[in-house]
């Protein structure tokens, strides 16, 4: 799994690449917490390079969302498709998180909230 942050103004975007499973969702868990605790409080986690999330790495991003809530921080996922969305439907986390169809359109709600 290959992660990569970028800012976007006051937003940071979140990509990751490959698979969120068993073997990587520590690392991802990490690195978006330790975003969250360097005062990061607009994230955006862009799935758009995501074949896969298991249950960790589902966890992580419930986890991560708490965390930012508690530092009056909000995060939003894009890019969220095909088997990714599925497994968030089955899971019913759909109505947990702000899922836009776009960065940009992620980008614009975290400003607007």
């Amino acid at each position: 799994m290959k992660l990569v942050e970028e800012m976007a103004g006051d937003v940071t975007v979140f990509e990751a690449h490959g698979r969120v499973d068993n073997t990587t969702a520590k690392e991802f868990n990490d690195r978006l917490m330790a975003l969250i605790q360097e005062g990061r409080r607009r994230i955006v986690v862009d799935f758009k390079n995501i074949a896969y999330i298991s249950s960790a790495g589902l966890r992580a991003l419930v986890f991560a969302d708490r965390a930012s809530e508690q530092r009056q921080g909000k995060l939003a996922l894009c890019g969220v498709t095909g088997d990714v969305m599925r497994l968030f439907e089955i899971g019913a986390f759909l109505d947990l998180f702000l899922i836009c169809p776009t960065q940009q359109d992620a980008i614009g709600r975290l400003r607007q909230a």
